[in-house]
């Protein structure tokens, strides 16, 4: 089925990318759906942060073209590249932030950057954001080095939803959290995506936010993409996607899921 250019607001068309002789990717093609929950998996070398990199036009490859919100981001100059970067949120590994700046000046400073506000407006929406992200009021005063590893990670969500994005990407937002606080986080990621209207592209090596909030999965074999739901990359015949989703922890991610249907 086609689809209009709407409902498509990330391609990405014949994508090579590569470090010295080293190959990363290698005629790589995907789409990304408006309003879904798209998760890139890959084995470790597969280049899943890589490809972040590119689409966020961090990082420029050899050849290829990719299309963020209806524009090609290797034509953009720099203030259009500027003003599409506001149209997205982004939550690097560990959340990114700035360690000398508190909490709400962390959140403060895309708001300061691109628009001018009274500081009243400015304190207002620092606290609806961290509502958002499931932060106390009285986190906003702490410094990144004085929170949890969940709470600096919700901080960072907090700061990358400021300017209300279109697209959230997130990079490894489960790293390190336990069990119960990577479910939270999960849980967090779907209910924003539901009630905001985003599009959120993760990447992650975590079967259970695969299973439990992803609609749509890119697993990152042979430098290329294999695109589908879930149940459809399970039945394709490739030995990195049996052992990702046949071993031991896909068996046991893909449980609560099967007993909960």
């Amino acid at each position: 089925m086609n689809r209009s250019r709407e409902d498509r607001v990330v391609r990405v068309s014949g994508l090579r990318t590569r470090f010295g002789s080293q190959v990363v990717h290698d005629g790589l093609d995907l789409e990304v759906r408006r309003g879904e929950v798209f998760g890139i998996v890959g084995g470790s070398g597969a280049g899943k942060s890589v490809l972040l990199r590119c689409i966020l036009g961090l990082t420029q490859p050899e050849r290829g073209e990719i299309e963020v919100l209806g524009q090609q981001i290797g034509r953009l100059d720099e203030r259009a590249r500027s003003d599409l970067q506001a149209r997205q949120g982004v939550l690097f590994q560990g959340g990114a932030l700035f360690s000398s700046l508190t909490v709400a000046e962390n959140i403060q400073t895309p708001l300061r950057e691109r628009l001018r506000l009274p500081e009243s407006l400015l304190r207002r929406l620092t606290g609806l954001k961290l509502e958002l992200a499931g932060l106390p009021v009285d986190a906003c005063h702490k410094y990144p080095a004085e929170l949890s590893g969940g709470m600096r990670k919700r901080a960072g969500l907090a700061r990358a939803l400021a300017l209300e994005p279109e697209i959230l990407f997130l990079d490894e937002p489960t790293a390190g959290l336990d069990p119960i606080g990577a479910a939270a986080f999960d849980r967090l990621i779907r209910g924003l995506q539901r009630s905001l209207g985003l599009t959120v592209v993760m990447v992650t090596h975590d079967l259970d936010s695969l299973v439990a909030i992803c609609d749509r999965i890119a697993a990152l074999v042979d430098h290329r993409a294999l695109v589908g739901t879930l149940d459809e990359l399970r039945n394709l015949d490739h030995p990195w996607l049996r052992a990702y989703f046949h071993g031991p922890r896909g068996r046991a991610a893909a449980r609560p899921a099967a007993q909960g249907a």
